[in-house]
């Protein structure tokens, strides 16, 4: 729907591989964390005021490390990416939506090499918000798509409930 409206989706990874391509209207391939995060940045800098839904997989959380069984590389590559994600955080532009999550569990210390099913995480930030909140266990991953749906204007979609209005800055008193 964001493609019908003219919004640009960009993907960073494997993003356009897992939508076959449907309504991807940008693709840069990344073989690592580090050249997703890389891609992201140098997209989203380039774009200073236009109006689009970048999607960036990390893979290396993934592949590298929690199919692996590799608890060591997947906590340095948290470190690296915590210290990146600082970064794009402080360049962050008022009113622009970041989400991040996960779309399984990978547990690279449970015995088994497969997807794990513990929660996974949801971090959001409205830039200019102030600091984080809060938003609790959300009921759906549907939840996204309706915030999603919200922040482009587009109708609500039958599934999920839109948290944007939970990031937006307090009221003073």
């Amino acid at each position: 729907r964001l493609a019908a409206r003219g919004v640009p989706v960009k993907a960073v990874g494997k993003i356009a591989d897992l939508y076959a391509g449907a309504g991807i209207s940008e693709k840069i391939v990344s073989k690592s964390n580090a050249a997703g995060m890389k891609a992201l940045a140098g997209l989203y800098e380039a774009a200073a005021d236009a109006s689009a839904l970048y999607l960036l997989n990390l893979v290396d959380f993934d592949m590298l490390w929690g199919h692996r069984n590799d608890p060591a590389g997947m906590a340095r590559d948290l470190e690296s990416f915590d210290g990146w994600l600082s970064g794009f955080l402080d360049g962050l532009r008022d009113g622009d939506l970041l989400l991040m999550t996960a779309d399984h569990g990978n547990d690279p210390t449970t015995p088994s090499t497969d997807h794990s099913r513990e929660y996974v995480p949801l971090l959001a930030k409205l830039g200019g918000s102030g600091p984080g909140r809060d938003l609790g266990v959300r009921e759906t991953f549907a939840d996204l798509g309706a915030t999603l749906a919200e922040y482009f204007g587009l109708p609500a979609p039958e599934l999920g409930t839109s948290f944007l209005a939970a990031l937006q800055p307090a009221e003073e008193e």
